[in-house]
């Protein structure tokens, strides 16, 4: 490597919380970085150049550069010499130069955080997250992990839960920022009340207004009863307002003011109502570069953002994928295990739409899948095909387009139906569910193609 190349490597290695050490091909440390030095007290300097373990002829790391395979899971050998040899998660991925040299990237978590029971036929075991690292409710369904990133997020949200100022979590599409508003509730002070969720795309400007603060009898066209609003829904509990990018211009000031006061009036009422929320704030945006363009109130961001966290993307915490992968197959009721040719395959791609197109991907697995293993072959990555689009901010592909997208996970749309019906047992109406399309839809597609 040129003197460049290991400048360029070792800036990219200090983006990574998580102690992380790259491998070069003749089976060398090429470098770490400095979360591995604080956590396991070697320096980066006397790392580089040492053999990647005591004895490498069988290595995970030899094996690697044969087959150029990704892997995971929990090892007990195979660490540098003079290294402490106990248990470790260990994840472990391509990484290629500018000049295009294949290097081993390894990331490594202790046993300590991330124990667990290895059992059944999943060849890298079914992964059990002691409860420290899980959050085990209907609210928190998918708050799991081991990563030193979950566990840093997870932490932190305990520990701002306990307060009442105003929390905004930022994160790309699909990362969990609901499940952590949820996770924040249920940790609260406001637990026992409830936490009522707004979806800001929702909001226009017509019914901003009504749906958060409500309207009394008469108070427009159709309004023949009164309502209440979300704020009153939520006195006591907590009030989540997702997307809140999205929130048109000109109702922000009416938030503003009863974020300050407490107080509002319903849509056509003239009686002075009070509710006490906790709010927290979800977004993808950059609510700091929207102010500068006009687009979002800089009191409104002020006031929204005394408490800001940042959800780390899927990518960032890839050592939660196998975990993640099971649980969410056991939520969704499936008995199907994934093998190690398939978890090797999950862990290659970047997953731009998060924990959410890993769900959707999983989804389509078990649909494949012709018995309760699901193997490399049955996963499928739906690829968006606008290259123009910001990866960072790229969301996983809607089910809406699920049928158009096939032929580019190299399936048919007659065959994805046929495996439907097996599925669904020719259950039409879980069928278009499935597929997000009418039921009216569904049954042209199954006349078209002769499945009926």
């Amino acid at each position: 490597m040129t003197i460049l190349n290991v400048f360029a490597l070792q800036s990219w290695l200090e983006t990574h919380d998580s102690p992380f050490l790259v491998i070069a091909d003749n089976l060398t440390i090429v470098a770490v970085n400095s979360a591995w030095e604080t956590a396991y007290g070697f320096s980066g300097a006397r790392m580089v150049g040492k053999p990647c373990c005591a004895k490498n002829q069988h290595c995970r790391h030899r094996r690697f550069f044969e087959a150029h395979k990704a892997y995971a899971g929990f090892f007990s050998e195979g660490m540098p010499v003079g290294y402490d040899q106990h248990e470790y998660w260990i994840t472990g991925y391509s990484l290629k130069d500018v000049a295009g040299q294949l290097f081993l990237g390894e990331s490594l978590v202790d046993a300590k955080y991330a124990k667990s029971a290895v059992v059944g036929s999943l060849p890298l075991g079914k992964v059990v997250v002691p409860a420290k690292f899980m959050a085990l409710n209907e609210a928190n369904p998918y708050m799991i992990g081991i990563s030193p990133a979950f566990v840093k997020l997870h932490a932190k949200l305990q520990q701002i839960a306990k307060t009442n100022v105003p929390i905004l979590l930022r994160g790309e599409t699909g990362t969990g920022k609901e499940v952590a508003a949820k996770f924040i509730h249920a940790q609260s002070n406001q637990a026992k009340a409830d936490i009522i969720v707004v979806d800001c795309t929702l909001l226009t400007e017509s019914l901003c207004e009504s749906e958060l603060f409500g309207h009394e009898k008469g108070a427009f066209t159709n309004a023949m009863t009164a309502k209440q609003g979300l704020f009153e829904l939520a006195h006591n509990g907590t009030l989540f307002l997702d997307e809140i990018g999205e929130l048109p211009l000109s109702q922000q000031p009416k938030l503003l003011r009863a974020l300050e006061s407490g107080q509002f009036r319903r849509v056509g009422g003239t009686k002075m109502l009070t509710s006490n929320v906790r709010v927290v704030c979800a977004t993808h945006r950059q609510l700091g570069e929207m102010v500068k363009d006009g687009l979002f109130r800089e009191d409104l961001f002020y006031r929204l953002s005394v408490l800001s966290v940042e959800i780390p993307p899927l990518r960032e915490r890839k050592q939660d994928l196998p975990v993640l992968a099971n649980y969410l197959l056991q939520q969704e009721g499936h008995a199907h295990f994934l093998t190690q040719s398939a978890v090797a395959k999950l862990l290659q791609h970047s997953w731009p739409g998060n924990i959410r197109e890993l769900k959707n991907c999983l989804q389509l697995a078990v649909a494949m899948a012709g018995n309760k293993q699901i193997d490399k072959e049955d996963i499928h990555i739906l690829r968006r095909r606008a290259r123009s689009l910001d990866r960072e901010h790229v969301e996983a592909m809607p089910q809406a387009h699920f049928t158009q997208s096939l032929t580019v996970a190299g399936l048919s749309e007659k065959e994805v139906i046929s495996h439907l019906i097996t599925k669904f047992q020719g259950n039409r109406k879980l069928m278009a569910a499935e597929m997000n399309i009418s039921e009216r839809t569904l049954y042209r597609k199954l006349s078209r193609f002769a499945l009926t």
